[in-house]
């Protein structure tokens, strides 16, 4: 397989899978602080802020009014936006087409379709009453096309790059919504909570995962910082946490990587290094210093990129 082609699959992977992170995201917080219980939690400017900083275009300046509607057109259907679900979706498919011959007509089909909607969506309707029934289509298209992938590809190197893409994606869109949603709960605390541990937002941020329900199967109790925290970084049985993201990234890199005893300076090597790193953390720890733990793991992934590029994807 040439390098440029197996780096169309890895960024379509990445690109979908962004793209599924932020409509929730959106989703998710939109429609939480209609019923939230407290009114910080409830106020727009609070939720559109919150947006922003996840999607990496943070407004610091309390002062400024943001509009919603220029909010919601920016992460949903701004093509000027790099960060918006529109140019996710149109990245992800120019990739599919430039690797169209290693994937299945029926992947090739669902992405093609996945691309009209977005790109035909009625940005005034999107604006204005249509944001649910965009960010759930989304959400869906996005499933329906990680079910393409598993049940139409060969489970052979063209599926080991694809899903390594879309977990290392998965394991850094989890680590900046954790951020988005701590960050919250510290404003939040001179608003209504001075107890950051028991804030709304660590719902939120359950949700936002899609992890909420299980997490209360699994602690039998209402979130808190540190439960769940410990559930979407730690617990490798979650399928949206980090371990786990990281575990699906490492074995497959097994399938591309040659040798049985990778260098210390391998894209192999240094994923087994963070996944031990995590694997012998207590969650006290992390919790203790929760921003320089994202600081580092957000490095670390964007070193982990650096060095799949370079050594599977360098033409």
């Amino acid at each position: 397989m040439l390098a440029r082609v197996a780096n169309n699959l890895y960024w379509m992977g990445r690109y979908i899978e962004r793209s599924e992170h932020v409509a929730r995201y959106m989703h998710v917080n939109y429609f939480s602080s209609l019923d939230a219980p407290n009114e910080l939690s409830q106020d727009r400017q609070f939720v559109l802020r919150s947006m922003k900083f996840m999607v990496g275009d943070p407004v610091t300046d309390l002062e400024i009014q943001l509009d919603e509607a220029e909010v919601l057109h920016d992460l949903g259907l701004n093509p000027e936006k790099g960060y918006s679900i529109i140019n996710n979706v149109k990245f992800s498919r120019e990739n599919a087409n430039s690797a169209r011959d290693l994937i299945s007509t029926e992947l090739y089909e669902a992405i093609n379709k996945f691309y009209h909607f977005v790109l035909n969506y009625d940005k005034e309707l999107y604006v204005k009453r249509g944001l649910y029934d965009f960010c759930m289509n989304i959400t869906e298209m996005t499933t329906i096309l990680r079910g393409k992938i598993r049940a139409t590809l060969l489970h052979d190197e063209v599926y080991a790059i694809i899903m390594m893409g879309m977990n290392l994606e998965r394991a850094t869109q989890i680590i900046r919504i954790i951020n988005a949603k701590y960050n919250d709960a510290l404003l939040a605390r001179n608003g209504y909570d001075p107890d950051v541990s028991k804030s709304f937002e660590w719902v939120t941020l359950l949700k936002c995962a899609e992890s909420y329900d299980m997490m209360r199967r699994y602690y039998k109790k209402a979130p808190s910082s540190l439960s769940t925290l410990e559930f979407l970084i730690l617990n490798g049985n979650c399928p949206r946490s980090v371990m786990n993201s990281l575990d699906q990234v490492n074995k497959h890199i097994q399938v591309l990587e040659k040798s049985k005893n990778p260098g210390k300076e391998s894209a192999a090597f240094f994923i087994e290094k963070i996944r031990a790193e995590l694997k012998f953390k207590h969650i006290e720890e992390i919790e203790g210093n929760i921003r320089e733990f994202i600081e580092t793991k957000l490095e670390d992934l964007v070193m982990v990129a650096d060095k799949l590029e370079k050594e599977f994807f360098n033409y």
